[in-house]
């Protein structure tokens, strides 16, 4: 009897090689441009980079999440900077605010336009609901990014929108509806691409970009000065760059202390530790704290002079957070955070002995 499993097994051999062929030849095309340079990144690389959600909902994944279940996981982990109600504080711009019923109806956010008002909000200004689940999911919360489950994206952003009027109290959020919320946003109609920015749009075609890209060559002006893109009372979260090795070289990035390093000033008057750099970063301590200034919470120089030798209160605080003695912005507690990390911050913070 006449067998196909042969011939079969040998096409399907013959199909893997002509693939694994056409994959060696696509590497080694790129190896002859870029000898000795990396490697083509594989499918699932790609894929797990590939996160961002489209004004058109591509790439927005599956799920739902109501404003209730959004409400419970604001309080926890968003109402430290943001506030209860989106208003934020000192620190950061307001959430929601300055958006009408008749916005809604138009889809322009009509107090943009007025002079009078006194600032700009978030929800006045954002045209897309993907711009804002992307934003979540990719950057919030600001210690601790990406770490809100699918369902917790789709309920804060629910919340959000119940907090600009948007939608219901009793609304669950959901890849089905969300391009139905989208005809509902206060500025949906704000976005122009009445510029030379926008690929494929006519405008562009016939306008020149603000930015022409001219490389001078000789006469040129004054080199121009390159800082961190921090604000100044921020420029020194991450230490002093100037004394830090990049990743890549043995070359060093600028002064971001104003100087300070060189009068060899310790961080915490009262320890007797090392600062714990390396724990400040892997707990995003310094996210909120600056070494010598106030961000959104004190400077660790001005809590280990008001708390120098008070190990017990400093560890407790560490953990469980707290609110009301260096202003109105809470520090959340810090679950996340081992007893015995949180022990090595606080003896830094106290000066004690380890």
């Amino acid at each position: 009897m006449f067998s196909l499993r042969k011939p079969l097994a040998m096409l399907a051999l013959a199909a893997m090689s002509t693939v694994a062929m056409t994959s060696a030849a696509q590497t080694n095309a790129t190896d002859q441009r870029f000898p000795g340079v990396g490697r083509n990144a594989t499918t699932q690389e790609v894929q797990a980079w590939d996160i961002d959600v489209r004004p058109d909902f591509k790439g927005l994944p599956a799920g739902s999440g109501s404003v209730q279940k959004g409400m419970d996981v604001w309080e926890a982990k968003c109402a430290s900077c943001h506030g209860v109600f989106g208003e934020s504080n000192e620190v950061f711009s307001p959430l929601v605010g300055g958006t009408t019923a008749d916005d809604i109806k138009t889809g322009h956010a009509a107090r943009l336009k007025d002079p009078a008002f006194p600032g700009r909000t978030t929800m006045m200004k954002v045209a897309t609901v993907s711009t804002l689940w992307d934003y979540i999911n990719r950057a919030m919360p600001w210690n601790a990014p990406k770490s809100l489950s699918t369902e917790e994206v789709y309920a804060v952003t629910a919340y959000l929108l119940n907090l600009g009027g948007v939608v219901p109290e009793n609304f669950t959020l959901s890849d089905k509806n969300i391009a139905e919320v989208q005809q509902k946003l206060p500025n949906r109609n704000g976005m122009t691409t009445q510029h030379a920015l926008w690929p494929g749009n006519e405008f562009s075609k016939n306008a020149k970009p603000d930015v022409q890209a001219v490389a001078c060559m000789s006469n040129c002006g004054p080199a121009p000065k390159v800082r961190s893109a921090l604000p100044e009372h921020a420029s020194n979260n991450h230490g002093n760059l100037a004394q830090q090795n990049r990743s890549v070289g043995a070359q060093h990035g600028i002064e971001t202390d104003g100087g300070a390093s060189k009068a060899a000033k310790p961080v915490a008057a009262n320890s007797k530790a090392a600062v714990p750099t390396a724990l400040l970063e892997k707990n995003a301590c310094i996210a909120c704290h600056g070494m010598e200034q106030k961000i959104v919470g004190p400077a660790f120089s001005d809590i280990a002079k008001k708390y120098g030798g008070q190990l017990d209160y400093v560890l407790g605080k560490v953990k469980a957070g707290g609110t009301g003695v260096w202003g109105s912005i809470p520090m959340p507690a810090q679950p996340q955070l081992s007893d015995a990390d949180a022990k090595v911050i606080a003896q830094w913070l106290a000066g004690s002995k380890p």
